[in-house]
């Protein structure tokens, strides 16, 4: 017997009876344990047992909750790199924590909004120090966070999911920029 539960859910026990009773009818002697799991497989729409067991696997697999793992070293670095009220004081040198800061700065453009350089850089003058507004653009474009026009007069936002990391940065400077 099979140590694994494995559950058989049938849309139609009509329709399955039916088929199980062509396939036992086939049969000139009494089916043996794997032959009767294939048969009731078959009747449920598998190809097999081993079909069945996998798909029932693989549903587990796809419900089970994944474990995010968070570098919090590296959220913590590119964290120093911003003041109380959230503002980026200078440009980092580590190319790690500069994708953070511009997951943040990415955080900071509306969604679906199309907006004008001088829209943008009204934006993110608010949210740091040093000044070069265009650094952060072009950055953001470079990474494929935003999109602009070939004349770069209208920047977009791109809509993705950020990385854990980020999602840890963005939740904690909304904090302080809030608070």
């Amino acid at each position: 017997m099979s140590k694994d539960l494995i559950p058989l859910h049938i849309a139609d026990i009509s329709s399955f009876a039916r088929h199980l009773n062509g396939q036992l009818k086939s049969q000139s002697e009494t089916p043996s344990h794997l032959s009767l799991l294939n048969m009731l497989a078959r009747a449920a729409g598998f190809r097999n047992f081993q079909h069945l067991r996998a798909a029932n696997t693989a549903l587990a697999r796809l419900d089970a909750p994944q474990e995010v793992t968070v570098d919090f070293k590296l959220v913590e670095r590119a964290l120093n790199q911003y003041d109380d009220m959230g503002r980026l004081r200078q440009w980092p040198a580590k190319r790690s924590v500069q994708v953070l800061c511009l997951w943040a700065f990415w955080s900071l453009l509306p969604a679906e909004t199309t907006l004008q350089e001088r829209d943008v850089n009204g934006l993110f003058n608010k949210a740091h120090l040093f000044d070069d507004a265009a650094i952060l653009r072009r950055s953001l474009v470079s990474m494929g966070l935003i999109e602009r026009n070939l004349d770069g007069s209208d920047y977009r936002r791109i809509e993705q999911a950020p990385p854990p990391e980020a999602r840890e940065v963005i939740r904690r400077l909304q904090g302080r920029r809030q608070g």
